[in-house]
Parts: C-alpha cells; sequence; structure tokens
C-alpha cells in the first residue's frame, strides 16, 4: 500500500507539471516556463499534504517559478532538428542535448524547491550566498566555454545553456558544502526526469509525424517534459528527509512571493503574448484590431478574477490550509488554460485537439487527489529505496537515449526539418 501511495503521489505531481508544460507551450521564454512551474510547484504541496509546508506554500511557489522559469532563456529549435540528422553522429548529439537542456530545467526548478523546503528556522539557506556563487558560476562558465574554448551547442543561436550550466553547478556545489542532502536529491532526479522527458519527448514527436499522426505532438513533447521533470522532483521530494517547518513564512516573504505569483509573472506572459501588437500577429486575428484589444482586455479581466479570488480567500493570514493551497492551485490552473485558448483563438473558431485535453488533465488531477494521502504517512519513505545509485540511475538514462537515436537512425525515410551539426 504504501508504495503504491508514493506512486499515486508521483503521477499526481507528473500530471499537474505535465499539462502545465504542455500549455507552457503556447507561450514559451521564461515567463511561460515560470508560470507552469508555479503549478507545478503548487501540486507537489498538495500531493505531500504536509500542514507545516501549508504554511510556506507561497516562498515555496515563487521558487518553484524561478527555478523551472530561468531555464526558459535556453534555446533548442535547433538541437530539435539534430536529432532528425541521417547520421549517427548528429542523431545522437541531438537527443544527448536535449537531455543536458532538460536536465538543466529540473536541476534548477527542483533545487531551488529543495532548498525552499529545507530552509526553517534552524536550517538556513544563505540565499544571498547562493545567487552570488550562482551568478559568477554562470558568467565564468560561459566565458569559458564558449568565449574561450567555443563549445557551441545550438550554433548560430544563443548559446546560454553554459549560462545555466555553471550557475547549476555553483548551485550543487553549494548544497554539498552546506550539507543540502535533501535538496539535492531533489536537484538529481529532477534533472534525470526532465533530461529524459525532452529527448523522450522529441522521440515521441517524431515518430507521431513518421506516422502522420494528426495530433501536435510538439505538444506530446511539451508534456513530456513537465511529466518527467515533475515525476522525479516529486520522487525526490516523498523519498527524502525534511525538518519539519516550525514557523509560518515571514509576513514580507509572503507578501513577495504572492507579488511574483499573482502579478509580476502573469504580466509577464501577457506582455509577451496579449499586447495588440502580439496579438495582430496570429492569422486568427484576420487583421482587425479591435478583436485583437478585445482579448488583452480580456486577458486582464481574468488576472484580475485570479488575484480577487486568491486574495479573498488568504487575506489577512499568515498561516496557510489545505483550503488556500487548492484555492491558489485550481486558480492558476483554470487561468493559464483559459489563456492558451484565447492566444490560440479556440474562441473564434480554430479548433486544437490537444486542448481539451488540459481540462481532462486537470479533472482527472482533482479525482485522483481526492483518493490519495500523503506520502509521508508512515515516514519519510527512504526505507523503500535505501541505496542511492546515482551513477547507474544516470548512465542508465543515458543509455536509453541513445537508443532513442538508433531507432531513429535505422528508419530509411528522411525526416523532414532535419538539421546538421557536424557536417561530413
Amino acid at each position: 500500500m504504501k508504495t503504491n501511495q508514493l506512486i499515486l503521489s508521483i503521477l499526481l505531481v507528473g500530471i499537474a507539471f505535465g499539462t502545465a508544460w504542455a500549455i507552457r507551450g503556447q507561450f514559451g521564454h521564461e515567463p511561460g516556463a515560470a508560470f507552469a512551474g508555479m503549478i507545478g510547484g503548487a501540486a507537489l504541496l498538495l500531493v505531500a499534504r504536509r500542514q507545516d509546508w501549508h504554511h510556506k506554500m507561497l516562498p515555496v511557489i515563487a521558487l518553484s517559478a524561478i527555478g523551472w522559469g530561468t531555464t526558459g532563456m535556453i534555446s533548442y529549435g535547433m538541437v530539435t532538428g539534430y536529432c532528425k540528422a541521417p547520421d549517427l553522429i548528429n542523431s545522437t548529439y541531438g537527443f544527448l542535448s536535449l537531455f543536458v537542456i532538460g536536465g538543466l530545467f529540473g536541476l534548477f526548478g527542483g533545487g531551488l524547491v529543495g532548498l525552499s523546503l529545507t530552509s526553517n528556522s534552524t536550517t538556513k539557506v544563505k540565499w544571498a550566498s547562493l545567487l552570488a556563487e550562482m551568478v559568477a558560476g554562470g558568467v565564468i562558465t560561459y566565458f569559458f566555454l564558449i568565449e574561450q574554448v567555443e563549445l557551441l551547442m545550438t550554433p548560430p543561436r544563443n548559446e546560454s545553456w553554459a549560462i545555466c550550466l555553471g550557475a547549476g553547478g555553483a548551485m550543487v556545489w553549494h548544497m554539498l558544502r552546506n550539507g543540502h542532502t535533501s535538496a539535492l536529491r531533489v536537484a538529481f532526479y529532477a534533472m534525470l526526469g526532465a533530461g529524459f522527458g525532452f529527448s523522450f519527448g522529441n522521440f515521441l514527436q517524431i515518430s507521431g509525424d513518421l506516422l502522420q499522426i494528426h495530433f501536435n505532438m510538439w505538444n506530446v513533447m511539451e508534456y513530456n517534459i513537465g511529466f518527467w521533470g515533475g515525476c522525479g522532483m516529486a520522487y525526490g521530494v516523498f523519498t527524502s528527509e525534511w525538518p519539519k517547518n516550525e514557523y509560518p513564512a515571514g509576513k514580507n516573504e509572503n507578501s513577495l512571493s504572492l507579488l511574483l505569483i499573482l502579478l509580476i509573472i502573469p504580466l509577464l506572459v501577457w506582455k509577451d503574448a496579449f499586447r495588440v501588437s502580439e496579438m495582430m500577429k496570429s492569422g486568427f486575428m484576420e487583421n482587425d484590431p479591435s478583436k485583437a484589444l478585445f482579448l488583452a482586455i480580456l486577458t486582464l479581466v481574468i488576472l484580475a478574477l485570479l488575484n480577487l479570488i486568491v486574495r479573498l480567500k488568504i487575506k489577512g493570514k499568515q498561516e496557510f490550509g489545505q483550503q488556500e493551497l487548492m484555492t491558489l492551485f485550481v486558480s492558476l490552473f483554470c487561468t493559464y488554460i483559459i489563456w492558451s485558448y484565447l492566444i490560440t483563438g479556440i474562441f473564434m473558431g480554430v479548433v486544437r485537439y490537444e486542448q481539451p485535453l488540459y481540462v481532462v488533465n486537470l479533472l482527472v488531477f482533482l479525482l485522483l487527489f481526492r483518493k490519495s494521502v500523503t506520502p509521508f504517512q508512515e515516514n519519510h519513505s527512504r526505507e523503500l529505496f535505501p541505496k542511492e545509485r546515482w551513477a547507474f540511475y544516470f548512465f542508465t538514462i543515458i543509455a536509453a537515449i541513445i537508443l532513442l537515436s538508433l531507432v531513429l537512425y535505422v528508419i530509411p525515410e528522411k525526416l523532414p526539418g532535419a538539421n546538421i551539426r557536424f557536417p561530413s
């Protein structure tokens, strides 16, 4: 029963985060990833059912947004094309590069979530020191790998992956030095999950195109990043030991986190997607500025409703429970779903088959959540998996990814959209 409950809990987080990441495909870049990160962080806290974590839900969700959103700066459009190359070297390079990029998403997101759960009155995380180390690590690594060695992953696109690699390495080193073992486990398993999910998701996308499946296979790839990354993060959290949080987050900490969650990140998404000038680029607008203006205003009204609902629920409170967390989770999720419908023109007759599945996934989550119990009910579950075999897990995933490239290599059909990184 204990193992079954752990599996259900992990899958619940994967379903929620996978759906949010699929929606993120309509928005992109750092803000879109951060919005999905908020939903994933809220789902994790809901499924954990730890009251002491409910009290610090706002900073945890905010840090989840920052962690999963930061790596949205990485360019990967060219990399997905490398996977379609006709030769094994370029194809394998593409799949392994996707593992690196997806892994950096998970490393950042899982790492900051883990650190936020670690931080309390007795176990302090040195946030200022961590930030300085990550900035320095990112700058130094980029200068060395890109400017000096010229280790380019996606020329002529930006090479922001090197910044994230250096910053992520600095974060890992900070965890090791300060004994944040549980946070390190979350970072590692989230890295494995998101890295595998990106590579496997692109394999599914290519396979779907080859089989001429009439579906948005790019969205399938995006779902896989979130699903496997969410599962990895949840596994790391639910199988680790965590200190009990004795006190709720401070008033200023909650206020800043709420500002980020309800205003800053949504407004950044709005700026990138719903400005009239941006909306006019959409084909369904038919060069009608009035339609674009209407949708731009409508999305702001929805954002205002999000703020109203959440703020009324938590007004004047510094200690939160499951009801406040559920209100925030559902409100964020519904806002993201409705915004995705608006940005793609579903209310103007543009039908996309994947979009009803967003609501289905949310309903599945809510139904299964009612059947779940906390995975921490009996103990912190470390006894279920007493041996850490990190090297084995890592190289098993690498072997599986190489196998994916081999499968596509033996297919004689030429794949459209192929990119070549290393000309023969």
